[in-house]
C-alpha cells in the first residue's frame, strides 16, 4: 500500500520540537478520524492509575487496534493530540515522551495539552489522532 501521509519539516521554526511541523495527505487519501484513544482495558477498567507512562503507552496499543481496524498503522497518521490531566509539566512531558517514542521516526505534528479532567475514572491521558491511507 502507498505511503499516503507526508511529514513536513521547517528550516526556519525552532528545531527544539519534537514532530514535523505539518504533514499533508493527496485527495485520493481515505481520512481516519480516530476516537480520543483512553488507557482502558478490555473490562472497561482504567490501566496504570496513577501512572502517566503507563497511561498513554495503553492509549497508544488502544489506536493500534482501533487503526488496525480501519486497514492503517501508525506510520498512516498525520496528526494527534495528547491530552493529559494535568497542570504539571512533568505529567505532560511524561505523557509526550511515550506517545513521540511510539511514533519514532514518524514524528507527526501534534499538540499536547494539558486539561482539568478526563472522561473516565482515574484518567489522566487520551490520545487523538488523524489518519490517511491510499487504498
Amino acid at each position: 500500500m502507498p505511503k499516503a501521509v507526508t511529514l513536513i519539516r521547517s528550516n526556519v521554526l525552532s528545531d527544539a520540537a519534537e514532530y514535523a511541523y505539518a504533514a499533508t495527505a493527496p485527495a485520493e487519501a481515505r481520512l481516519i478520524f480516530l476516537a480520543g484513544s483512553c488507557p482502558l482495558n478490555s473490562d472497561g477498567s482504567t490501566c496504570g492509575e496513577g501512572d502517566f507512562a503507563a497511561q498513554a503507552a495503553k492509549c497508544i496499543e488502544n489506536m493500534k487496534v482501533a487503526l488496525g481496524e480501519a486497514n492503517a498503522a501508525l506510520e498512516d497518521v498525520i496528526a494527534t493530540r495528547v491530552l493529559v490531566a494535568s497542570s504539571d509539566q512533568a505529567d505532560l512531558v511524561a505523557a509526550w515522551e511515550v506517545v513521540r517514542d511510539a511514533f519514532g521516526d514518524h514524528d507527526v505534528p501534534s499538540t499536547l495539552i494539558g486539561v482539568a479532567a478526563l472522561g473516565y475514572d482515574h484518567q489522566l491521558v487520551e490520545v487523538e489522532a488523524t489518519a490517511a491511507v491510499i487504498d
